[in-house]
This record gives C-alpha cells, sequence and structure tokens, in this order.
C-alpha cells in the first residue's frame, strides 16, 4: 500500500511545505495537507541517502493519518518504529524528520520567519542585567517584543552563578572580599561565569521555543550559536561545541552557554566567551575542584580559559562588533533598546527577587 496521491479540484485540502537543513548533515523537505485534523498525503523528499529505498514509503505511511498536534518526539518515535531493522539513513534522522513536518505545520520555526532585534552593549548592573534576560524573554514569549540578541556591558567585578549551584560550594567568601565580587543568582542552570568589566563577551538570546522545536537540548546548543562559530571564523578562530555546552577552539576552552525555558513559550540562551580573564583572580574567587576538572583533561582551571584577546590580537569591542554584523547579516536583525517599561520591570525584579539573599541562597 502507498499513500494516496493528492487531492485535486476545488475542494482538495492546502499543500503545506516544510524544510530543515541538518547542522553538517542534507536537506529534508515535507510537503503534505491536513484532512479533518490529521496528516495526509505525506510525501518526505530531500538530498540525503536512505536504504533500502522502500524505507521513504514507510516513513511517509507512518505519517500519514497521525494528528496534526503530534509532538516532535511522537513524530520521530513513530518514523522509527516504522523504519526496517535494516535501514541506513545518511545524513538526516527520524528527529529531523519530525522537525521538517513541524515546520510545515508552522508548529515549529526558523529563523527567517521572525523578525529579528539587536541591542547593543550598554552599561548596567549585573543584577539588572541578570533580571533583563528573565523580563526580556517574558516579553518575548507573550508576543510583545521581537525575538532579540542582547549584548551585556557591566562595570563592577562580578561572579554570576547558576541557578542550581550551591553558593557556599561555588564561591570562596575570602576572594570575594579580598577583591570586592559581587555575587549574583541567574535564572539558568550551567556553572559560575567570572565577570570582570571589560573581560567577557556576554550575550543573551531572547526567541520563541518553536525556534528548537524537535531539538534536543543538547543538539539546540550548537544550533543557535551557529552564527557565533561563523564571526569567530572571520576573525580567524575555528572554535566548536564540547556537550552540552562549552565552546572551545584547539587552544582550550574559551566560554560557555545556559538556557531557561518559560511556561509562556519564551526562551533564553545565553553564553559568556572569556576576552582577557584573570585566571589567578578567578581561582581566587571561585571554588573550582578537582571533581569538576576530571572530565576536562587538565589539572588547572588556569588552563581552561583561553582568552579571546590572545588568539585574536583585537580589541573587545572589535569582536563584538563583528558578532553583531554577523548576526544582522544571517537574520537581517534590526537595531533595538531596552524600553523604560522593561528597565523599570528590571530593576523592580532586582529589588523583589534578584538582589535579595533569598534568591541568591536560595541554594545555601
Amino acid at each position: 500500500m502507498t499513500p494516496s496521491s493528492p487531492a485535486t479540484g476545488p475542494s482538495a485540502p492546502q499543500r503545506l511545505h516544510g524544510e530543515y537543513k541538518v547542522p553538517g548533515g542534507k536537506l529534508v523537505v515535507a510537503d503534505l495537507a491536513v484532512v479533518e485534523g490529521s496528516l495526509a498525503d505525506v510525501s518526505i523528499s530531500g538530498d540525503f541517502f536512505l536504504e533500502p529505498d522502500e524505507a521513504l514509503l514507510d516513513i511517509n505511511r507512518a505519517l500519514t493519518g497521525l494528528p496534526e498536534s503530534t509532538s516532535a518526539a511522537d513524530l520521530a518515535a513513530a518514523v522509527k518504529v516504522a523504519l526496517p531493522a535494516d535501514a541506513a539513513l545518511f545524513g538526516f534522522s527520524a528527529d529531523a524528520v519530525a522537525i521538517t513536518v513541524r515546520r510545515a505545520l508552522a508548529k515549529a520555526t526558523t529563523w527567517a520567519d521572525h523578525h529579528w532585534n539587536i541591542i547593543a552593549p550598554s552599561v548596567l548592573p549585573t543584577e539588572t542585567n541578570v533580571a533583563l534576560d528573565e523580563v526580556l524573554t517574558e516579553e518575548v514569549g507573550a508576543g510583545r517584543r521581537n525575538p532579540t540578541l542582547r549584548f551585556w556591558d557591566w562595570e563592577e567585578p562580578s561572579v554570576v552563578i547558576g541557578s542550581f549551584q550551591s553558593f557556599r560550594n561555588e564561591v570562596d567568601p575570602d576572594g570575594v572580599a579580598k577583591h570586592g565580587i559581587n555575587v549574583v543568582r541567574r535564572i539558568s542552570g550551567g556553572g559560575a561565569m567570572f565577570m570582570e568589566a571589560g573581560n567577557c563577551i556576554t550575550y543573551s538570546l531572547y526567541l520563541p521555543q518553536t525556534l528548537v522545536d524537535g531539538l534536543s537540548f543538547a543538539d539546540s546548543y550548537p544550533f543557535l550559536d551557529a552564527w557565533v562559530m561563523a564571526a569567530l571564523e572571520k576573525l580567524g578562530i575555528t572554535a566548536f561545541y564540547v556537550p552540552l555546552n562549552d565552546i572551545a577552539t584547539e587552544q582550550g576552552k574559551i566560554g560557555g552557554a545556559a538556557q531557561k525555558r518559560l511556561a509562556n513559550g519564551g526562551m533564553l540562551h545565553h553564553v559568556t566567551m572569556s576576552y582577557d580573564i584573570d585566571a589567578d583572580k578567578m581561582v581566587e574567587v571561585l571554588r573550582i575542584g578537582k571533581e569538576k576538572l576530571s572530565d576536562k583533561g587538565t589539572r588547572s582551571a588556569k588552563k581552561r580559559v583561553d582568552p579571546l584577546r590572545r588568539q585574536t590580537g583585537l580589541a573587545r569591542t572589535a569582536i563584538i562588533e563583528a558578532m553583531m554584523d554577523v548576526f544582522t547579516e544571517r537574520y537581517g536583525a534590526t537595531p533595538s533598546e531596552l524600553t523604560r517599561a522593561e528597565l523599570a520591570a528590571a530593576r523592580e525584579r532586582v529589588r523583589t527577587k534578584f538582589g535579595t539573599g533569598e534568591w541568591l541562597h536560595r541554594v545555601p
């Protein structure tokens, strides 16, 4: 049995079309219709490789008849179950097929489906920067702000710890007091960031979760930072992801990423990269133990930090400008600014949450 031919005539259901380019792989295309709430006349195609040939019909049959509300995970599961045991997929996967179908149904989106904004760096207290991450993620999720890339700037030396980190296990109180460090907790997971003015490049990406629909958490990190890798490549740096969230070059780690997904559909993805970090001061402020380094192939935390300044010879502002240029070119982004309402909301969050001891020590 093969999928039925597309209906014709004035009452024919609308044909839907979706495409997904697998990172490092091939293009997957989905053409389908929706009849009475179910997928119909599903046709998967692309420049991928698949053996045996008949497996393509198995994929189409597995998807045909499923409810249009089927999640990406369930679509992929249906494809996997339908494939013969000896099937070989090259350049794509069942998950890629699911993402493509969801895009055809407008359940998943692409970069080009959104109008992107960029907010250039402006000096703000670290607590305000952290609070803005929560406020702007909510605003994008609610549809009140376009998806946005924002670069941070700050003056006071700070440590920003992950949402689930223990304050006493991550921060050395003597080092904090000695160097006048401001310690803040953010809403995303991940590790602590040591941030002196001018020694890091930090940016936050606020986006709808539809952009990563169907992607695993692990795959969403390099997907959302592909533009950064392209910018670094233009500067002569070949960077890559070390799962889950480290960004590295052959010379060492240069940064790390973290994410937070909100119930309203908004998502935060942010990255801090080392520019000219004071490694001696960092190890006095942070408790970086042997267990943390056990899978990193090094005994010293100092060796894990390889500043962008040394690798590029460029000013921090020049690197940020290159990143903004690549993002603009790729996604047609336009400049934006923080609104008075957004800044006011962030300052209120500092007062009630991010600037309080209760939040900072919520994991003692």
